[in-house]
């Protein structure tokens, strides 16, 4: 080939690659945060059934007992509220039926006894949780080392991946900060919402929880994804931990626990239910 014509072919392409650069993950990660923020205004609005599925293991890894509890959650005074009404999937019996129903009632009936200093309190004290968790996902794209490693197709919807790895020495400022580095993880980010479709985490240290002194050992792992609902949401889906634990550092505990959540319906303001779209199956694991 004429030596003019690669150039004239091959040059061009060239530049173009150079001013087309792969996105920062960075970039990308800050973008999906704040978009997060809005997912949390509107998900206040919506009301689910979340099920709950425990799988106890035995020390090979295989299933030696499984239980379930529903729930139907609902928001009271933008705090939700779950009331059980199944387990292991049956229907609960009267009794127990009954007395879950009288708890919500009595709940519902605090909330609207409620005199302006009570609430002023509460609703305080619910945005100090609001904001120290805005906090610590905010911490998130200094706290990890992170890479743009492909893309995917998730839900019929491409996706950037994102691998994300402890910043050596990262000090952070947030409520629980610490926990950011003992986990490694993978994220899908859907690449027109900018909305985390599926993350993929495992810990690579052990991890403590307060005065229960339980403690998470490497290499538990979890997944978790969220779809969108109603064309304006995203709303969580399917979560599974597999859990390497111990309960007061020697009992051993191996689990799997798996939480699913459906059946999304939207209140309006005269406190009818709405039929939210129906959310992608949960993936079989």
């Amino acid at each position: 080939m004429n030596s003019r014509l690669v150039c004239l072919f091959f040059v061009p392409i060239a530049g173009l690659s150079a001013q087309t650069s792969a996105p920062d993950p960075n970039a990308i990660l800050r973008r999906s945060l704040e978009r997060d923020r809005l997912n949390n205004a509107r998900a206040k609005d919506y009301t689910y059934t979340q099920r709950a599925e425990k799988r106890d293991l035995d020390s090979k890894g295989k299933v030696k007992n499984t239980q379930s509890d529903t729930f139907d959650v609902i928001m009271i005074g933008e705090r939700p509220y779950s009331r059980k009404i199944a387990h292991n999937d049956q229907p609960l019996p009267a009794k127990e039926a009954a007395k879950a129903q009288r708890e919500f009632d009595n709940e519902l009936r605090k909330r609207q006894e409620e005199n302006p200093g009570e609430r002023r309190k509460r609703i305080g004290e619910e945005e100090k949780r609001r904001q120290e968790g805005r906090d610590f996902l905010a911490e998130i794209p200094d706290a990890f080392l992170l890479s743009l490693v492909g893309s995917d197709m998730v839900d019929g919807h491409p996706a950037w991946i994102i691998d994300a790895q402890p910043r050596p020495g990262y000090q952070g400022k947030a409520k629980r900060w610490d926990l950011l580095t003992k986990f490694k993880g993978r994220i899908w980010v859907d690449q027109q919402e900018y909305q985390w479709v599926r993350v993929e985490a495992e810990t690579i240290a052990p991890v403590s929880f307060g005065w229960i002194l339980a403690r998470l050992d490497p290499g538990a792992r979890l997944t978790f994804r969220q779809a969108r609902i109603n064309s304006e949401v995203w709303l969580p889906v399917h979560a599974v931990t597999h859990l390497d634990a111990r309960l007061g550092l020697l009992k051993k505990m191996r689990a799997d626990v798996e939480v699913t959540w459906k059946d999304y319906r939207k209140f309006q303001t005269d406190s009818r239910l709405l039929p939210a779209g129906e959310a992608p199956e949960s993936p079989k694991q």
